[in-house]
């Protein structure tokens, strides 16, 4: 599990990030903190601890002071600045100071979760060690640069879409169209408008299993998974 500290200065967006945080597979809070103390505070207390979502605007200091500071205490947790600070000065101080990913409030849960995604992706292709070439380190810095949350076509059903990438993204292996309606109480054939949809966009991928005869059976994965 990739372990998460939540510091937002307003307890209930402190509250509503943590729930969208757990929401995303693979991720866990750790905590939450509303001032520039508590984070520093948490970020020394919390035996363990990958990644800080860091709001800017805190009521005894800024997000980047104290990602400043986690660095002069020797603290190389990843950041990721979650804020309403728009100016690009912060912006700018931001990548200075090492923040993998900027994202500007307010936003929907698939905003935050499209960040997570990228962020997990990136710690799998680096937990791998060794030398990398030069498509490896494009691959890399490219990790994080995963495209936001596609517009659903006219007729597509936000709810729909979120219980089927729920659906594969919880599953243990590939699900055929039949398993997602049955997981999701929708009918196949509208399991499967999604799960091509999901397939076209790159979230999902396509994988076929062969019978004894006949056609072989159309089963997708998860991206991330595949």
């Amino acid at each position: 599990m990739i372990e998460v500290l939540v510091v937002d200065d307003d307890t209930r967006v402190a509250r509503v990030n943590a729930a969208y945080v757990e929401k995303v597979p693979g991720f866990h809070v750790a905590g939450e903190a509303h001032s520039a103390a508590e984070a520093l505070r948490r970020v020394e207390e919390l035996p363990r601890l990958d990644l800080v979502l860091m709001d800017h605007y805190l009521p005894d200091d800024t997000g980047l002071s104290v990602v400043q500071e986690m660095r002069r205490r020797g603290h190389q947790t990843d950041v990721i600045m979650v804020t309403a600070a728009r100016d690009v000065s912060t912006v700018q101080a931001a990548m200075r100071h090492g923040a993998l990913q900027y994202l500007v409030k307010p936003f929907a849960f698939a905003g935050l979760r499209a960040k997570l995604e990228a962020y997990a992706e990136l710690r799998r292709t680096l937990d791998g060690g060794g030398e990398a070439e030069q498509a490896e380190v494009d691959r890399i810095f490219g990790a994080l640069s995963a495209p936001s949350e596609p517009d659903l076509p006219k007729g597509h059903s936000p709810t729909t879409a979120e219980l089927v990438r729920q659906s594969l993204m919880n599953a243990e292996g590939p699900l055929s169209a039949q398993e997602i309606a049955e997981r999701t109480g929708v009918s196949r054939q509208t399991a499967q408008r999604y799960l091509k949809l999901l397939e076209r966009t790159g979230r999902a991928r396509l994988t076929l299993k062969y019978g004894d005869a006949g056609r072989p059976e159309h089963r997708y994965v998860w991206a991330t998974r595949a």
